[in-house]
């Protein structure tokens, strides 16, 4: 059977599927119990977890089964959770601790989600994903990862806490006051140590996994109280929310609950729509195939909608799951599906097991999860990348964490694209004309290339890049770039005309380099124009990367090198342009 149909790679979906059903078991728990962390209720554990597994569940099969990535893996994920977190909490103080409401909030904000991811699918908005610059990505996810560490911190210390921001930090002295409890904080500290020491032994097994169950074990002998653990999860098969045992539908005010869940389902619906076009950007770079974006929206937005009537987390595409899933062979919808089923026989027949994990195993894992979603690269090159861009991963980052996700997105994004056109006006009145900076020329030789020997045309590529390389531009700069062939051993990137380059582009292009470079090819660059060159020493890229001798002020300098190559024994051979 030919590879790309359903079962054509069963092996490796079933194995794929598996792999990354046992890495996103400890992460349902996880966000689940997050989500529900906020609510004083003794329960609040048991039906996080539950809440967890069902989303996990529904969106993992449905996305997988109408998806636009084949090989993707969805569930709950830390931004999407962050969300639902704010909801819950909000909800469960309007409605005076009614456990009814905060079910039928979420599940009404994880259905609007999916109507809208949806709907984002239908108007064709999954292309516009692309222009979101990369300070902004990267304060946003930074902030997310931050969220989700302060958020563990009081359940790592076997504490309850909840609140915004500064409610938690400015409450965590009084808090440990209090009393800690130490066993839940070894415990919790033993599970980061596993998380982080164990790909160090061996990638093969989860690391997640791995903690899961051996800080369970170690907690069944120190007598750990049962306020500490999840608790008893419902087994069988999960219900709608407007027939669940759990949820009471009379007396509920609708309409407040209603408008109380549209803003955040519109939240969770951009909100997921980007973190899932990001995973499956992932997914195509590993699997060199092309996702269907607005396809892959639609899928969500179905899981999603199918999760929330089922009292399930909203989610979204989730890298981590995603690149496990590949790396163990999963390439098509059959891998996702397989992952779904076998959270559902956890639902179906597991859940006693579950009771017994301590909610501060859950809370070190969480934090492992945080500390990955932190953009310390973006972090490290802040006095060195563009003042503007720092400006804007700084805002953004600070909102996100003190204000709220959506507020950040927009300020980054208002702030970015004032910034972008005040660049752009410099360039035009510094003498570029509109033509230059909007297209990548790959085809038509250039004039100055016509003193090179045929002997020299015959052995390199040539790659003609043709007007700025900022986050507006990189998906077609990431197009251009793969156009080089495979084989190729002297690949000449031509900048001349690249008048500007800000952080994504920046970022885009030494991703390009040093895949060129993974294949044996030797990258040469010419005439360099100032921004970009300031850029490119002031990252390192140059000459860390590409070496000062492999850049060149003129075409003709970059020619004579070549024929000076040619007269070496050793010289490479290459394909032509």
């Amino acid at each position: 059977m030919k590879k790309n149909t359903v079962f054509g790679n069963l092996k490796g979906d079933l194995f794929g599927g598996l792999t990354a059903g046992i890495v996103a078991l400890p992460l349902a728990l996880a966000f689940g119990i997050q989500a529900f962390g906020g609510i004083d209720s003794p329960n609040a554990a048991s039906i996080g977890a539950l809440a967890g597994l069902v989303g996990a569940t529904m969106l993992g099969m449905f996305a997988a089964i109408f998806g636009g990535t084949p090989s993707q893996i969805s569930g709950p994920t830390g931004p999407m959770t962050v969300v639902t977190a704010a909801l819950v909490s909000a909800a469960w103080t309007s409605s005076s601790g009614s456990l009814s409401s905060v079910l039928i909030a979420m599940s009404l904000a994880a259905l609007f989600c999916g109507l809208f991811q949806i709907l984002f699918g239908i108007i064709k908005l999954g292309k516009y994903v692309r222009y979101i610059p990369y300070p902004v990505l990267s304060g946003f996810m930074s902030g997310i990862g931050v969220i989700i560490i302060l958020q563990q911190i009081y359940p790592l210390l076997g504490l309850k806490g909840s609140g915004t921001m500064v409610e938690l930090l400015s409450g965590l002295p009084s808090a440990v006051t209090g009393g800690i409890s130490l066993t839940a904080l070894l415990l919790g500290l033993g599970t980061i140590l596993i998380v982080v020491l164990m790909p160090l032994l061996t990638k093969k097994v989860p690391a997640t996994l791995v903690a899961l169950i051996v800080m369970t074990v170690v907690s069944l002998f120190c007598n750990l109280p049962e306020k500490f653990t999840i608790g008893l999860i419902p087994s069988g098969l999960p219900e709608p929310f407007f027939i669940n045992d759990s949820v009471c539908l009379s007396g509920v005010d609708w309409l407040a609950i209603l408008k109380a869940a549209v803003i955040p389902g519109l939240t969770l619906a951009g909100l997921g729509s980007i973190d899932t076009l990001l995973t499956s950007v992932v997914a195509d770079n590993i699997t060199k195939t092309k996702h269907n974006s607005n396809r892959e929206l639609i899928g969500q937005g179905i899981g999603n909608a199918i999760a929330g009537l089922f009292c399930g987390l909203p989610g979204a595409g989730a890298t981590m799951r995603t690149v496990v899933n590949v790396r163990s062979g999963g390439r098509t919808r059959l891998s996702g599906v397989v992952h779904a089923l076998l959270l559902l026989a956890v639902m179906l027949g597991l859940g006693s097991l579950v009771r017994y994990v301590p909610l501060s195993v859950l809370a070190g894992i969480l934090i492992t999860v945080g500390w990955g979603i932190i953009d310390f690269k973006g972090f490290k090159d802040l006095l060195k990348i563009p003042r503007a861009d720092a400006v804007v991963l700084i805002v953004v980052f600070l909102v996100t964490v003190f204000v709220d996700l959506l507020t950040a997105v927009g300020i980054g994004m208002v702030i970015a694209c004032v910034l972008f056109m005040k660049r752009a006006s410099d360039l035009v009145e510094g003498g570029y004309s509109s033509q230059e900076m909007t297209d990548f020329d790959k085809e038509s030789p250039w004039g100055d290339e016509g003193g090179m020997p045929d002997t020299v045309k015959h052995s390199i590529y040539i790659q003609r890049l043709n007007g700025p390389i900022f986050f507006g531009t990189i998906n077609k700069f990431k197009q251009v770039m793969t156009d080089v062939p495979a084989d190729a051993k002297i690949v000449i990137i031509r900048m001349r005309l690249v008048s500007f380059m800000d952080q994504s582009g920046l970022y885009a292009m030494e991703t390009a380099i040093k895949e060129i470079q993974s294949r044996g090819a030797t990258v040469l660059m010419t005439i360099i124009q100032p921004q970009p060159m300031y850029m490119l020493r002031r990252m390192n890229v140059i000459p860390a990367i590409v070496p000062e001798n492999h850049t060149f002020k003129t075409f003709e300098d970059c020619t004579d090198y070549l024929r000076n190559l040619l007269l070496q024994p050793s010289t490479p051979n290459a394909t032509h342009d």
